[in-house]
């Protein structure tokens, strides 16, 4: 619960939907929202439904499926092994008392679950199944970028990172075989 309430709500959620929301007004998309603060808040808005929804899909059917879909940082060592692990990371999942790795259908089908979510719940009527597609394509790239910042922002099991996201303590799973 604690990963998925600061995985939703937490800094880099707001962090990473203002990010997202700037490129969206910067790009004037959708441009029925047009710019100011009012299409800039529309865009942070539908920004962080869409990460809220696919992080609830996400955690919800990992639940179910017995998964944790959370980012572990790599054991390897080295700029290309690293990068490897992170994007890796997007769509598997520790599974198990050993933490073996397992491709996840959740960390698969969440970012889509979050742009269908906007594309028929709050996007202009304009928008189709192609267009909830290429975003759920954006949103997943989205977390391979943010897994690549994970694994190299994070400075040691003392860093507030550690202590509000990332399970390297004592009960994290120990990985079968490294990245």
């Amino acid at each position: 619960m604690k990963s998925f309430t600061f995985d939703a709500f937490g800094p880099y959620a707001f962090s990473g939907t203002a990010l997202i929301a700037g490129l969206d007004q910067a790009t004037n998309t959708p441009p029925e929202w047009k710019q100011g603060f009012v299409g800039y808040s529309e865009r942070f808005g539908s920004d962080f439904g869409i990460a809220v929804v696919g992080t609830t899909t996400r955690y919800g059917l990992a639940a179910v499926l017995k998964e944790d879909t959370s980012f572990y940082p790599c054991v390897c060592r080295g700029l290309f092994p690293r990068l490897r692990h992170a994007a890796i990371s997007t769509l598997t999942a520790r599974r198990g008392d050993d933490g073996h790795r397992v491709f996840s259908i959740p960390a698969l089908i969440a970012p889509y679950a979050g742009s269908t979510g906007a594309v028929y719940g709050w996007y202009p009527n304009r928008f189709s199944a192609r267009d909830a597609f290429r975003m759920g394509n954006y949103s997943l790239l989205e977390s391979v970028g943010g897994n690549i910042a994970l694994e190299f922002l994070y400075s040691g099991p003392h860093s507030l990172l550690s202590r509000i996201h990332l399970k390297t303590g004592p009960h994290a799973p120990v990985p079968v075989s490294s990245q």
